[in-house]
């Protein structure tokens, strides 16, 4: 029994995954890190009308969907098309310790910026602690931080 091989066919799966295809485009890569009191989210979103992006908080789930058309001229002959067209859409799931009804959204560059900040209750704060001897109270800083 003879078996054809072919040595690229894993690495186009992987690609397809990765990458998407016209059909099914990747998810929109995102850089998330906190900054202070606040949580910050850059999604890459390049050659998207402003427009077409949607930033919706539903509890504690953040979606974000945006669309890329483009249409070639009838008169154009088009010679490669690689972009991803259609619908993107990625949902994030926030903590509990997020304040949702703060949530800001910049897109500049191509580069959407998320930035949610961290819950007044949530926030790191000193608690009072006093002795039962009669001596002085202490504050002490608990540290501790959800989100």
């Amino acid at each position: 029994m003879l078996m054809r091989s072919d040595p690229f066919r894993e690495l186009d799966r992987l690609t397809q995954q990765a990458f998407g295809t016209r059909a099914r485009p990747a998810v929109m890569p995102m850089d998330a890190y906190r900054q202070g009191d606040s949580f910050v989210v850059h999604f890459d979103l390049p050659g998207v009308d402003p427009s077409s992006i949607a930033l919706t908080v539903e509890k504690n789930t953040l979606t974000v969907s945006a669309e890329r058309q483009w249409q070639p001229a009838e008169d154009h002959q088009v010679i490669a098309s690689e972009r991803p067209q259609g619908n993107f859409s990625r949902q994030l799931f926030l903590g509990e310790g997020l304040d949702t009804e703060r949530v800001e959204a910049t897109y500049d560059g191509g580069v959407l910026t998320v930035s949610i900040p961290v819950a007044e209750q949530a926030k790191a704060r000193k608690v009072e602690i006093s002795s039962g001897g009669g001596g002085e109270a202490k504050a002490i800083d608990t540290g501790a931080t959800s989100s």
